[in-house]
């Protein structure tokens, strides 16, 4: 099944630079693009005459106009648009389960705008069962010019970042880009060390050693898959959040694994929620496989 890419739009100029970071993205894949708008009807005191028709025109007004933006940038693509009524998280996230991303529009500091307000934004982002992606209102197509690294984190064993290894890899075989992989590690407490963990960090020769050569691990069956993108492999002493920041100040595009499962309040995880506050390019939220 093909999935499409999926971008939310409301009508802010976030939105309209996700729509055409979408746009892009999906030309480079070969898929189709579907925008959406989620909107429920608001019944206001002060503006009787803003009846349900009225408001259904308004969401549609945005739609088209994205899609004909979109589709004079980008005449092969196919590209649909469609607006949903009804709840704004539950619509997203569904429209998310079928798709091959979700792209959404963010302002400064990470801050979602227009439908995603305030803790609506955290829970597209935490429920997803795919990929989202957040584009600030100042991304440009120049930012992706060759030269600039996609950068994803990896942590722990294998298994744990595989999701976003993967979608950080398949973006950098469409765009021609380089992976560069970034594992930070910190000293642990020394009661955290086990008879089995000490002897495991005397075979590797020390603490660097072996973080290098669990990434290396972590890396293998991706190089693999995707032996034409160069990969750069970053194995560095610190918080993980700071080392992506300071990573990502020459990078076209941020990924990070999503750790915390669906909860009563959701939770992104502590390195996504920086890199959404303070990277300076697009951040890809993965969750796990």
């Amino acid at each position: 099944m093909t999935r499409p890419i999926i971008v939310g739009v409301d009508g802010s100029p976030e939105s309209a630079a996700a729509a055409a970071w979408a746009g892009r993205e999906a030309v480079r894949r070969s898929l189709p693009l579907r925008i959406v708008h989620a909107w429920q009807w608001q019944s206001y005191d002060f503006a009787p005459a803003a009846d349900r028709d009225a408001q259904a025109g308004w969401a549609r007004e945005i739609v088209d106009g994205v899609r004909h933006t979109v589709a004079e940038r980008h005449p092969g693509l196919a590209v649909t648009a469609e607006v949903l009524e009804g709840s704004p998280v539950g619509s997203l996230v569904a429209e998310a389960a079928e798709a091959e991303m979700l792209v959404l529009g963010s302002r400064g500091h990470g801050a979602v705008v227009g439908f995603l307000i305030g803790s609506v934004g955290r829970q597209v982002i935490a429920e997803s069962a795919r990929p989202v992606v957040l584009v600030r209102s100042d991304d440009l197509a120049t930012a992706e010019a060759m030269g600039r690294e996609i950068v994803v984190g990896q942590h722990g064993e294998p298994e744990d970042g595989a999701a976003a290894l993967g979608f950080a890899f398949a973006t950098a075989a469409a765009r021609g880009a380089t992976v560069r992989v970034v594992r930070a590690w910190t000293l642990p407490p020394v009661f955290a060390y086990s008879p089995a963990s000490l002897k495991l960090l005397e075979e590797a020769g020390g603490l660097e050693p072996y973080e290098k050569k669990a990434l290396d691990a972590a890396l293998r069956p991706w190089r693999e898959r995707y032996p034409d993108v160069p990969v750069v492999e970053q194995v560095e002493m610190g918080s993980a959040s700071q080392v992506l920041l300071t990573a990502a100040t020459q990078a076209q595009l941020v990924v990070v694994g999503r750790h915390a499962a669906r909860a009563v309040v959701p939770r992104i995880g502590s390195v996504a929620q920086a890199l959404l506050h303070h990277a300076p390019c697009p951040v890809g939220v993965v969750p796990p496989a």
